[in-house]
């Protein structure tokens, strides 16, 4: 319970132990010594609808309006590894994000973008190993070296299981599949995230702040223990590690929240894996809220975002994505992506919070909320590790229902009133609903049927055999995954038949009832 007044008695943690400098163990004040007085986050604004050429076009167009790295959407036949012409495809194909088929669809996607010179987030879980494997071919194709690429790739299928349903295999396989790009990424000496560690669908799913950090965390140690069982050297592959969290409309809240979860993953590493400071140093990418974004009044969602943006800065994020005004009610126009952009350039250049690192440490309401958060994302952590780990938690449904339980007690607080909501449940008008416009579909899922058509065609059918073969015998035996999947790429296998030969050897999930 939120206190009117918060005093010295109401924070008793001792500031060199809590709090240190910014840059160090453990970094609740930041991962970096300078933080934005140096250099701004990441502005990096998520895009990706309909065909490889559209999107490429949106990406063009953030970039010229000063975007500093690109995220991808893509479409949920790609991240469920169907292919465009596949039954299960059918009325999906481009609508939530970017259609990608083969590797020639991505590299459409980045036409005339130099890979060596962007930083690229791909949201993408189950089939993450192919379009890392597809992103490796494009950039070959372009003369760059796997070296010189950079980015993230999302790689959380433990939350997918849990919050947002695009699994395809198993959890056990899917994890080896996992510490297997951890090794395969770290052997490459690429600069790339292997995985982004996310709380943000969880958070969308309905659950708190503190549900968010701590199951976020658990899910983090399940990896990192997964990947040590695997011969991996903690201190290798952690330095690459990524989280990705949401930001809400408390502005508080939100701020504490990022500032605990790095003093806390940082004790984590250190006490249960031996990291070093590397390792320990919690980075992550941040996104307003979606699902605070409301139909309603739907010009209010910048204000709302501009204050997510703001306790994201505040809590120290590395890169961010503000959401478009428009989100709620279909995928954003060019302006109001354009708008979205401008609130984080707004707030880098005019608000003056990047003039000095951690402006509310030592608010005593501030280090109340941090440690409040740490203390409850902790109590957390113990009951799954009670429970087996993450896994294990979340084959018996831990997590779903503990979600499930706060996500309705949001929504009747937002039904009763008690929980206010501008323009929805107060101060409302009587106004006619804003009319959205969607882009024709159907044609769009002929193109791109149509384009897969002309790929299957033009390639070397053996030589795709070949290599899809060899995909097989890796997954049933104890092979490295990631060197056949991108020869299979290369010769133009698509997503859809890597995938199928994966679930052939694996199987399929089933989530618990």
């Amino acid at each position: 319970m939120t206190r009117p007044v918060y005093g010295p008695a109401d924070w008793r943690g001792d500031p060199e132990r809590d709090l240190g400098e910014p840059g160090r163990f453990p970094f609740t004040r930041g991962p970096y010594p300078t933080m934005y007085t140096s250099r701004l986050w990441t502005m990096r604004q998520y895009a990706g609808f309909g065909t490889a050429a559209e999107t490429n076009e949106r990406f063009k167009r953030l970039l010229a309006g000063g975007q500093t790295g690109l995220s991808t959407a893509f479409d949920l036949p790609t991240q469920m590894g169907y292919d465009s012409d596949h039954p299960m495809a059918q009325g999906e194909v481009g609508r939530v994000g970017v259609a990608i088929d083969t590797v020639d669809d991505l590299a459409d996607l980045f036409r005339g973008i130099p890979l060596g010179d962007v930083s690229t987030s791909m949201t993408i879980n189950a089939t993450a190993a192919i379009l890392l494997a597809m992103y490796i071919v494009v950039g070959e194709e372009q003369g760059v070296a796997r070296a010189a690429l950079s980015g993230t790739i999302q790689n959380d299928v433990l939350k997918e299981y849990i919050a947002r349903g695009t699994y395809i295999y198993p959890a056990q396989p899917s994890l080896r599949l996992i510490a297997d790009i951890f090794r395969f990424v770290s052997d490459e000496g690429m600069g790339f995230n292997p995985i982004s560690i996310s709380g943000y669908h969880m958070r969308e799913a309905g659950a708190t702040a503190i549900q968010e950090v701590g199951f976020t965390l658990a899910n983090a140690i399940e990896y990192v223990r997964i990947a040590v069982a695997a011969g991996l050297d903690v201190n290798r592959f952690g330095p690459k590690l990524s989280f990705f969290f949401a930001s809400h409309n408390d502005l508080f809240e939100e701020t504490a929240k990022f500032r605990a979860a790095r003093r806390l993953w940082a004790r984590i590493a250190r006490d249960r894996f031996g990291a070093d400071d590397q390792t320990a140093r919690l980075r992550f990418h941040t996104q307003t809220g979606g699902v605070t974004l409301q139909a309603q009044q739907p010009l209010n969602n910048v204000v709302r975002v501009t204050v997510q943006g703001l306790a994201a800065v505040l809590g120290g994020t590395q890169s961010l994505h503000t959401n478009g005004y428009d989100e709620a009610l279909s995928l954003p126009t060019a302006e109001s992506a354009t708008l979205a952009l401008r609130t984080q350039q707004i707030l880098g250049y005019e608000s003056g919070v990047a003039r000095t690192v951690d402006p509310l440490a030592g608010s005593y309401y501030v280090e109340a909320l941090t440690d409040a958060i740490e203390a409850g994302a902790r109590a957390l952590i113990d009951e799954v590790d009670a429970l087996g780990g993450a896994a294990a938690a979340i084959e018996r449904g831990f997590f779903q229902e503990a979600i499930a339980r706060s996500a309705w007690e949001i929504q009747q607080a937002q039904e009763a009133g008690t929980a206010v909501v501008v323009g929805v449940n107060r101060f409302v008008e009587d106004t006619a609903p804003v009319v959205s416009h969607a882009p024709d579909y159907s044609a769009l899922e002929a193109r791109q049927r149509e384009r897969l058509g002309r790929a299957r065609a033009g390639r070397d059918g053996a030589a795709v055999s070949g290599a899809l073969a060899a995909v097989s015998a890796a997954a049933a035996g104890e092979a490295p995954l990631m060197p056949p999947i991108i020869d299979a790429v290369r010769a133009r296998a698509s997503i859809g038949e890597i995938s199928d030969v994966l679930r052939e050897v694996w199987g399929v999930y089933r989530p618990v009832r």
